[in-house]
């Protein structure tokens, strides 16, 4: 009976023992308000409705440090509550300027919310792990550029968010060593194509020899026949000595800067003697016999009244007779100096020269002349010789 009362009392004890003596106190930090509750209550949001507190918009609930659900019953202890007010931020980006009111606890965070993501090499001001203050504040993005720098033939691909190409090019271990350059310059700002080529350059001097080209001189001859020309004093060329800066640029040269240069031998002028000497020959060409003084190759064209590359018909010539097969134009200087020379043309047949010919030059060229009812398209070299009786002024070189 006794041992019975005993437990009796052992379970009405345990039973007293297990049940809450007071209700918890809730904790509310509201900035620098600080508030205490005593309240069954155990959702957030009645909690804080309790407290008389109201959310603005992107305020943040924080229960004991982590974040929580507003509606969902707490069943911790101890309850501390804290809020995180929103603030206005400033975000200055490479995509311009945004404003955000954000509870974010880091620069980085504020970052994630306006889906504004860095890359490799991209800075922020303040540091992404910074802490956001209890007060409006501006972010700056400071982006890294992607940068291709070429040099010697290689490429290597960096980002970085230098101020200048130097700086830039220190931070790829590639910087500017002695008459280097870079393109841009290495006290510019970063290329917006983001293309920066490292030239290496050295210098070299070398002593050369360099020869000077000789001239000639014609001078006429009466021992060498027509249209042939002879040597009569054969050219050598001078001879100097010069000493040379040489620029290598990625070790290929691009430049020569001649500083001295020694005459060693003067050049010597070589003569030749062209033919003024006549010799009046007898051919058959075609089967026609002929007397002539000079036979030349020619670039023989044709022409007619209706065909002379204009878009009118005319049949005038130079020497004021009407065109005909027989008539041929030569370019104006020769039609002047041998104007009715009698000739033959294999292929065409005797003719003189009465016209000038306006596109015949850059080589000997004759244009043959024709009627519209017996035109006869001609593009080819041909023998054009020249009919005795010789005149009186020849002219020796025809070039």
């Amino acid at each position: 009976m006794k041992s019975a009362c005993v437990l009796a009392v052992a379970v009405l004890f345990f039973l007293f023992a297990c049940q809450p003596t007071s209700t918890p106190a809730v904790t509310i930090i509201d900035n620098e308000s600080i508030i205490s509750l005593q309240t069954d209550e155990r959702a957030p949001s009645a909690l804080l409705s309790r407290a008389g507190i109201t959310l603005n918009p992107n305020d943040r609930v924080l229960l004991n440090g982590l974040p929580t659900d507003l509606d969902e019953p707490i069943t911790t202890y101890p309850i501390t509550l804290q809020l995180r007010r929103a603030l206005p931020i400033t975000v200055d980006s490479a995509e311009g300027e945004k404003q955000i009111r954000s509870s974010a606890f880091t620069i980085g965070e504020v970052l994630q919310e306006l889906s504004i993501w860095l890359r490799v090499g991209d800075e922020t001001s303040p540091s992404l792990n910074s802490p956001i203050p209890n007060s409006p504040i501006t972010i700056y993005q400071l982006p890294s550029q992607e940068l291709t720098i070429t040099t010697n033939g290689t490429t290597m691909s960096i980002e970085s968010s230098a101020g200048t190409v130097g700086e830039a090019l220190a931070e790829a271990g590639m910087p500017l060593i002695g008459l280097d350059y870079s393109l841009p310059a290495e006290n510019e700002s970063l290329p917006a194509n983001g293309q920066i080529r490292v030239v290496r350059v050295t210098e070299s001097m070398q002593l050369a020899q360099k020869t000077i080209p000789f001239e000639s001189e014609l001078q006429a001859s009466a021992d060498v026949p027509l249209d042939q020309t002879q040597i009569m004093q054969p050219g050598e060329p001078g001879l100097t000595v010069q000493r040379i800066r040489i620029r290598y640029e990625d070790g290929e040269e691009v430049s020569r800067l001649t500083e001295d240069e020694t005459l060693v031998r003067p050049p010597k002028t070589r003569i030749l003697a062209y033919g003024t000497k006549v010799e009046v020959k007898t051919a058959t060409v075609n089967g026609v016999q002929i007397e002539y003084w000079r036979a030349v190759q020619m670039y023989a064209t044709s022409y007619s009244p209706c065909r002379s590359g204009t878009s009118e018909c005319h049949s005038g010539t130079s020497s004021g007779k009407s065109l005909r097969k027989g008539m041929v134009a030569l370019r104006e200087d020769l039609y002047l100096a041998l104007q009715g020379q009698q000739l033959y043309i294999p292929g065409y047949g005797f003719a003189s020269v009465e016209d000038v010919c306006g596109g015949c030059v850059g080589r000997p060229w004759i244009d043959l002349g024709f009627s519209d009812n017996n035109f006869e398209p001609w593009h080819s070299w041909v023998t054009v010789y020249f009919l005795t009786p010789v005149p009186a002024n020849v002219i020796y070189v025809l070039e």
